[in-house]
């Protein structure tokens, strides 16, 4: 008779604190160590239903990255969306949604460890029964915490979720720490956490390509139409600049930073021409007024995208500040760096010991 996989959740104190990120970086790490993982996203946000089933994103690409077979990789219950809410709210959803977690999951997957991505936050899915203290005592699951740094006030949040979680609680990642502030943390705020049972199994530095946007990405956010070299959709964008200022000014503002998208009106030709000789990744100009055609061909020859939008400025800077804000990892090169993080920050020997798993023999 097969063995029973353990289960651990990867669960975070706020949306968009690097669970993905942490899942990704650790299902490598198990991997590398000989263990037959499994992978799944019970309550699903990005949700693609173009092949007929319904298939959460994340979860599709983090299997493809892994190259996790279809018996490792968890279905996606249920779809965290207006509609769904509707339905349970009024009654017309009665689904009894931690009996189908039960039979689904613990049913489905051999291995040795199920990695199962949690809610957004501690309550989210709590409509459904779902949430990320709820199914870990339905599937007897332990949790991995990810939480963003913003201070020290940030282990009110972890003390407040050891509160809640009890013994569930096997340890916390400490995510996008300043490099000047990665001291204070190690020799304050961690001891602090040990002494009262919370283990802190990483401390992640921040990093300006996981923040990054695809150039892609915002094309698709703005809906815009596409100028010029289509092909280089793929370039990374780490910072916003507004081109609202007069030339000189812009020049030295633009200098200082990198890796820019630079949002200005498309009759601002002064500012695209200075953008364009600095670390701009692209140019998206507002207004829906076509750039001269000598723009047109520096951008061509430098390999710069320029990106036309049918809106204000203000709106357009909006969506790319929100963009930022809910980053994904869905480019190589991130996968590359975010694997090497977890390997020079997350403890992953001591996971292990707490989960009570035994690695294999180490792959090469």
């Amino acid at each position: 008779m097969p063995k029973s996989p353990k289960y651990l959740l990867i669960g975070s104190t706020e949306t968009y604190s690097g669970k993905s990120a942490t899942v990704l970086g650790l299902s490598h790490q198990l991997q590398q160590k000989g263990l037959d993982i499994a992978y799944g996203k019970p309550l699903g946000t990005c949700l693609n239903s173009s092949s007929g089933t319904v298939i959460e994103e994340d979860v599709q690409f983090i299997a493809h990255s892994l190259n996790l077979p279809e018996n490792r990789v968890a279905p996606t219950m249920l779809a965290l969306d207006e509609l769904n809410v509707q339905k349970r709210l009024r009654g017309e959803d009665k689904t009894n949604y931690q009996q189908s977690l039960l039979q689904q999951y613990s049913q489905m997957l051999p291995g040795d460890l199920v990695l199962l991505e949690g809610p957004g936050d501690l309550s989210e899915g709590s409509l459904f029964d779902l949430s990320l203290l709820q199914v870990a005592e339905v599937l007897d699951a332990g949790v991995l915490l990810v939480a963003r740094y913003k201070s020290l006030l940030s282990i009110e949040a972890l003390l407040a979720a050891k509160e809640r979680m009890g013994d569930r609680l096997i340890g916390v990642v400490i995510n996008d720490i300043p490099v000047a502030e990665l001291k204070a943390v190690d020799t304050v705020l961690r001891p602090f956490l040990e002494q009262r049972d919370i283990p802190v199994l990483g401390m992640l530095p921040n990093s300006d390509l996981l923040k990054s946007v695809s150039v892609g990405e915002l094309v698709k956010q703005l809906k815009a139409d596409v100028l010029c070299r289509n092909d280089r959709l793929d370039l990374l964008v780490e910072s916003l600049a507004i081109g609202a200022m007069n030339v000189n000014s812009a020049v030295k503002y633009f200098r200082k930073r990198r890796n820019m998208a630079v949002v200005t009106g498309g009759d601002r030709v002064e500012i695209q021409q200075a953008a364009l000789e600095t670390s701009t990744q692209c140019l998206i100009l507002t207004g829906q007024l076509p750039p001269p055609p000598f723009i047109l061909s520096r951008a061509e020859e430098l390999e710069i995208p320029i990106l036309s939008v049918d809106l204000d400025t203000l709106t357009t800077v909006e969506i790319v500040d929100r963009t930022f804000g809910q980053v994904r990892l869905h480019e190589p090169i991130k996968v590359q760096y975010i694997r090497q993080l977890m390997v020079e920050h997350f403890d992953i020997d001591r996971l292990l010991s707490k989960l009570g798993l035994t690695p294999a023999t180490a792959l090469s």
